[in-house]
């Protein structure tokens, strides 16, 4: 029976996100549907909605994603990502690399509007030699790629605190799967395009125009490159990591006093905050249920090892209902069972992360496939053999991983 509510407590969340309806509306919902399911006392409710709203892990999550948003929000008002692929366009000789690395030096702060800024750098860059639907994959593809390691997005913060894995234990972890993504859409799409047509590099005045893109590049990225590095190397909560380099930036970036209000203001995500407690208070109301540390048995009574079961689960989930919501409701329940470690969160965030890009949940595709105006289907069917070579390339590493870890 534990196992079907725990089905039940899902479904309400895949109906409701479905809908249209906010994460965090569903979020309470199968929190309500748990506490009924499991017959969870009114009186216990409340120290149940306190740990979730006061929680260390709630806390440090929901600053770390203000910091975040907070330096996306001056990265903007500096026009710092444009800048950067402008830089890049000069310093590359070749269309191939350059499809491949502005979308994702574009992609390394969490936003839907990154797809919006690659889309026309990769036109401008590929020309005719990619028809709509491949300039779509490729926009779409090398964008997304940092949202599979990178601890600057929702899904990975969110992993990372439910899993109690440190970010440069799991980025680490990841950048061979990262290396895999980049050879995959080399030699999918972007190999098409070969060497650029751009004049001699030996031209009058190309040294000096390369010592200033690399200037260039380097004012409007080492705010991401220097966060990421802090957090890595000195392993701090990403929130005091990414709130410094804001401080400095400040300074550097010459922001006014009258200009920060409004940039803290608008750094307030009040939708993704809301969700982000929503997901502490209904891990808390499962903890409370003794849910969690009863499905190991469960699943030792399966058919299927319990790893594969999680994983399929993964897949559907962000496929229906998007990557924020299965990993709230699945990793919890992952970290459960016995033997669950890193090479259990590789598996499932890779699986999580291949199926958000043939996933119909997934904004970002229908903006790409919008601006270029092909249907999604387009772009899905561009996407599916990619995704069937790393859906493969995930399990072969988790095996590996797991006997290393032996």
């Amino acid at each position: 029976m534990e196992l079907l509510y725990l089905g039940v407590t899902f479904a309400v969340i895949v109906t409701l996100v479905w809908m249209k309806r906010p994460l965090f509306l569903a979020m309470a919902a199968a929190g309500a549907a748990a506490a009924a399911l499991w017959g969870v006392p009114p009186a216990a409710w409340g120290g149940i909605l306190a740990r979730g709203l006061a929680g260390k892990s709630t806390v440090a999550t929901v600053l770390a994603f203000y910091a975040i948003t907070l330096l996306q929000r001056m990265l903007e008002a500096r026009g710092r990502l444009v800048k950067a692929e402008r830089a890049i366009s000069v310093l590359t000789g070749s269309r191939s690399l350059n499809v491949m690395v502005t979308p994702f030096v574009v992609g390394l702060m969490p936003s839907v509007g990154a797809v919006l800024i690659a889309a026309p750098i990769v036109d401008r860059i590929a020309g005719d030699d990619l028809d709509a639907a491949d300039k779509t994959f490729v926009s779409s593809y090398f964008r997304h790629i940092p949202e599979a390691f990178m601890p600057t997005y929702a899904s990975i913060l969110l992993a990372l605190q439910l899993s109690g894995t440190r970010p440069p234990t799991f980025v680490l972890a990841m950048l061979p799967l990262v290396a895999l993504l980049f050879a995959l859409g080399y030699m999918f799409q972007a190999r098409k395009l070969g060497k650029a047509r751009n004049p001699s590099p030996r031209a009058d005045g190309a040294a000096q125009a390369r010592r200033a893109a690399w200037g260039e590049l380097l004012r409007s990225t080492w705010t991401i490159t220097v966060s990421v590095a802090v957090i890595l190397a000195l392993d701090v909560p990403v929130y005091a990591a990414v709130f410094g380099v804001v401080i400095v930036n400040m300074l550097l970036d010459r922001f006014t006093l009258g200009e920060m209000p409004l940039l803290l203001k608008r750094a307030l995500e009040w939708k993704l905050i809301l969700n982000t407690i929503a997901v502490m208070v209904f891990k808390e109301m499962l903890l409370h249920t003794g849910a969690l540390s009863r499905l190991p048995s469960h699943f030792s009574a399966l058919p299927i090892p319990p790893e594969a079961a999680f994983a399929a689960v993964m897949v559907l989930g962000t496929l229906v209902a998007g990557t924020q919501a299965t990993v709230a409701v699945l990793i919890p329940m992952a970290f459960a069972a016995p033997g669950a470690g890193l090479p259990l969160l590789v598996l499932l965030m890779g699986m999580s992360y291949i199926a958000s890009q043939v996933s119909p949940a997934h904004v970002c595709l229908s903006v790409a496939a919008e601006h270029f105006k092909i249907p999604l289907s387009a772009l899905i069917r561009r996407t599916l053999p990619v995704a069937a070579a790393f859906t493969m390339a995930v399990a072969v590493y988790y095996g590996v991983l797991k006997s290393v870890g032996r």
